[in-house]
């Protein structure tokens, strides 16, 4: 995969992932200010989409989509819905230094930095749970399930009296976190590695309605399966 075949899928699955974003504060119980600011990400974001669908991705609606991101910040106090939305700004600037910086080096550098990111995310996530007890007895997620603000079914909210299923499930989380880094040395392994996360992603999507770390985790994969071509080969 070439750099500029992965800035270009980049773009457009972000573009995507945007329209999807923005329509949801577009719904008639939304604020007006809250319109006004999406209404125009909403409309950057599918010419984005189908900018790049034809070719590379023009800087212009990137540095608008940008300061449109800078507007919204101190409306919501700062990302407003927690990791989802820091990697939707990280992946929109990653992605606008990549297309705008006029060395190759320095553009393999931003976008370098996106894959970096996207392989933290994964091994620090399982740092963390890993010293923690309460994710190591299953009791993190018997009060994921049991307590979840989100609206999860009965049926859903029953795992959380399955304690054996559901310390077997915290380690397979875990141990999946802490090793996913090691992926990057095969592209075999990476593939499914990112088959895994992406299938890990829908299954928090299905079960607590967390949509946006779906989606916006898909987008910057193109730029790990870059790197790990462009570093290991």
């Amino acid at each position: 995969m070439t750099l500029d075949h992965a800035i270009r899928l980049t773009a457009a699955m972000m573009a995507a992932a945007f329209v999807q974003q923005s329509a949801e504060h577009l719904r008639p119980a939304a604020r007006g200010t809250e319109r006004a600011l999406f209404a125009p990400r909403l409309i950057l974001s599918l010419l984005l989409l189908a900018a790049a669908a034809l070719g590379a991705p023009p800087p212009a609606l990137l540095l608008a989509l940008v300061a449109n991101h800078l507007f919204t910040l101190p409306f919501f106090n700062g990302p407003y819905n927690g990791g989802a939305d820091r990697m939707s700004l990280l992946i929109l600037l990653c992605l606008t230094a990549a297309v705008l910086l006029p060395e190759p080096r320095w553009r393999e550098a931003a976008f370098g930095y996106l894959a970096m990111q996207l392989l933290l995310s994964y091994a620090v996530a399982g740092a963390v749970k890993i010293v923690n007890p309460a994710w190591r007895d299953g009791g993190a997620l018997r009060d994921v399930f049991r307590f979840s603000a989100y609206p999860a079914g009965d049926n859903i909210r029953r795992l959380a009296d399955r304690p054996r299923l559901l310390r077997a499930a915290g380690w397979a989380v875990m141990l999946f976190e802490l090793a996913f880094p090691l992926a990057i040395l095969s592209r075999p392994a990476l593939i499914v590695a990112l088959v895994v996360a992406a299938l890990f992603h829908l299954a928090n999507a299905c079960l607590f309605g967390l949509n946006r770390f779906f989606w916006i985790w898909l987008c910057a994969y193109p730029s790990l399966l870059w790197l790990q071509e462009r570093v290991v080969g």
